[in-house]
């Protein structure tokens, strides 16, 4: 049995490593290759649109930094959409020249709807194509003044949709939103930046994105509703066969959880939205990576697969055969169990350590804390993820639905 024991620990984690190795060349890509950035061939005219629920706390931040843009402001119409909201988010968008999308239903919630209403109601006043392109944020971001120059520059170059790097608002606020802020900077510059050096399609990662008009016109508006609507719209583009680019000079900062309860909540519909894009596209995706060698096809199985699932599936065999161990009193089992959850278990930790560890080692400057938090919060980065594991668990059976987020950050940054 014992042969038997370590041939499926070797197995499974020979498997897991070589489905997730190109992610140690993307660290290696971007160590090596610089971003090329090339000239605008032209200016666009684009509209922003922010969804927005309750947010009169934060959403001035964003308005501010928006006109602070270094960009046309005859080139940039902006729509807040008060999305059943009882505050004064609208009579604040109006103070700032936004032009206000009322939406009231209870029924359909989530920024999928919202967005869906707004084009709908830009399409009967105007056309959809009265826009080049459309910008979406959160309420609660705030953009560097370069932000829409440098997604325009990347636009430029013909891509369906563009992405930007995601840093945090409140970095060193403790080890949950260090945590994020780590995996958003990772998942910008060593994820979708080396996808845009190798050639293949980025994702967009659900704030601070573009989106060509002719695409928008081309969908009848926004028809992604899943959980993870933001993925769901990524896969749909690559597997017709488009790419999406990514902007790295164009900064967007935003406000991550600082309790656990939120934290919970918010990537166990994350959690649960992957399970729904793997069931209605995980087929496809794989005949296209398998048949036609498509690599961004791969890359987004791989985003969408379960594998926090899978490295609890592999703890739970070897626990289980640590007590079947323990109660057959065989020390020799006993002892290959407890090496084999002690290696796991380290392995697993240097591995989101050394993600973690570079990411903040490449990323030091931009990183708004100071350098003991930075370290700290570097050997607590796998922690966070490890808690990933339980909330993939519950995502399995727990019916999720979409909730808001409270904002609460006011302080300028950008």
């Amino acid at each position: 049995m014992l042969p038997l024991f370590k041939s499926v620990n070797t197995t499974l984690f020979t498997l897991f490593f070589l489905c997730y190795a190109y992610q140690l060349y993307f660290v290696l890509i971007r160590w090596l290759e610089p971003m090329r950035i090339q000239r605008p061939k032209k200016n666009h005219k684009y509209a922003v649109l922010i969804p927005a629920r309750n947010e009169s706390k934060v959403l001035s931040g964003l308005l501010d930094s928006i006109q602070a843009q270094d960009y046309p402001p005859e080139l940039l119409d902006i729509y807040v959409i008060a999305d059943n909201c009882t505050d004064n988010t609208a009579d604040l968008a109006k103070e700032f020249g936004a032009q206000v999308i009322h939406r009231n239903n209870l029924e359909k919630i989530g920024k999928g709807y919202a967005l869906q209403h707004a084009f709908q109601a830009i399409d009967q006043a105007m056309g959809i194509q009265h826009y080049d392109g459309y910008f979406v944020f959160d309420a609660d971001n705030q953009l560097d003044s370069q932000f829409v120059s440098e997604m325009n520059r990347v636009f430029n170059q013909g891509y369906v949709a563009v992405t930007s790097y995601r840093n945090s608002k409140n970095f060193d606020t403790n080890w949950l939103s260090a945590g994020y802020s780590l995996w958003f900077l990772r998942e910008s510059f060593f994820i979708n930046g080396a996808r845009m050096l190798f050639g293949s399609s980025c994702a967009i990662s659900g704030t601070g994105f573009l989106v060509s008009s002719k695409v928008i016109a081309e969908l009848g508006g926004w028809p992604y509703h899943l959980l993870t609507e933001d993925i769901q719209f990524t896969v749909e583009q690559v597997l017709q066969g488009h790419k999406i680019g990514y902007a790295e000079n164009a900064v967007l900062y935003d406000e991550q959880p600082i309790d656990f309860a939120t934290a919970w909540r918010q990537r166990l519909r994350w959690a649960k939205g992957f399970y729904q894009v793997l069931h209605r596209y995980g087929a496809r995706l794989f005949k296209k990576a398998v048949f036609t060698q498509d690599f961004s096809s791969y890359d987004l199985l791989m985003t969408v697969a379960p594998a926090y699932l899978l490295t609890l599936g592999l703890w739970v065999f070897n626990l289980s055969f640590l007590i079947f161990a323990l109660f057959t009193e065989n020390t020799l089992y006993v002892r290959a169990a407890i090496q084999s959850l002690v290696t796991g278990l380290t392995g697993a930790y240097l591995n989101l350590f050394f993600h973690g560890a570079v990411t903040t080692i490449t990323q030091w400057r931009k990183i708004r804390s100071t350098p003991f938090r930075k370290l700290l919060y570097t050997f607590t980065f796998p922690l966070f993820l490890f808690t990933y594991i339980p909330i993939s668990w519950a995502a399995l059976y727990k019916n999720v639905t979409w909730e808001p987020i409270k904002h609460v950050i006011t302080e300028r940054v950008a």
